[in-house]
């Protein structure tokens, strides 16, 4: 959440930011969407936590294909994260610390890494083409999540609880190219398991 502490023109600036954010995201094709402040939930020990930043609005799915000049109306004083809808033009594997860092280290090795986003929570999200399924191995593992068809992650700059989402790998970087869900997950697998002995081939695919 924007932090109630930070001076009126930080705020201002933290939003405008989030809306060109919004606006260059739209405007690639991405579907963007508006999200509402996380809400504080009392954890069982009795102490608050913070849900991760939701869509703002109820009929969120209605809104993917939204063209760009309507983004931009979102994106006002009300709106606290952004948010990409996944499953259509990209989708998300989500994982813990350990694994992101062993990953990003095998597909480095290619020259051509993933587009990456860290969480303030540890969590990091590789971004990918869209695909029908995941590896069993990466669908059993407890720590791993998929973001597919009808679900959404949070991008850059949303706040989150104790700190901002980023990137560590930009989309730019690599010409706004995702690379193939297969071989990024060939190489989560790969990282998951300890093998690090084969140097892994990863086709990228320009985003829309």
């Amino acid at each position: 959440m924007l932090d109630a502490n930070w001076p009126d023109s930080w705020r201002g600036a933290f939003r405008i930011e989030m809306r060109a954010e919004a606006i260059g995201l739209a405007w690639r094709g991405w579907p963007v969407l508006p999200g509402a402040e996380p809400a504080a939930i009392t954890a069982d020990g009795g102490d608050l936590t913070w849900r991760r930043p939701v869509p703002a609005q109820d009929n969120w799915r209605e809104l993917i294909a939204t063209h760009p000049h309507e983004v931009a109306t979102w994106f006002g004083d009300d709106t606290h994260s952004l948010l990409v809808a996944t499953g259509t033009v990209l989708d998300a594997i989500e994982v813990d610390d350990e694994l992101g860092k062993a990953a990003a280290r095998l597909l480095r090795a290619t020259g051509h890494p993933a587009p990456i986003v860290a969480m303030p929570n540890g969590r990091w999200l590789f971004l990918t083409t869209v695909a029908a399924s995941i590896p069993r191995e990466l669908a059993d593992h407890a720590s791993i999540q998929w973001h597919g068809a009808d679900d959404y992650i949070p991008l850059p700059p949303s706040p989150f609880q104790h700190g901002v989402v980023h990137w560590r790998v930009k989309p730019e970087v690599w010409g706004w190219q995702l690379p193939e869900a297969a071989d990024v997950h060939d190489v989560l697998v790969r990282a998951l398991t300890g093998d690090k002995a084969a140097t892994p081939v990863v086709t990228l695919t320009t985003a829309a």
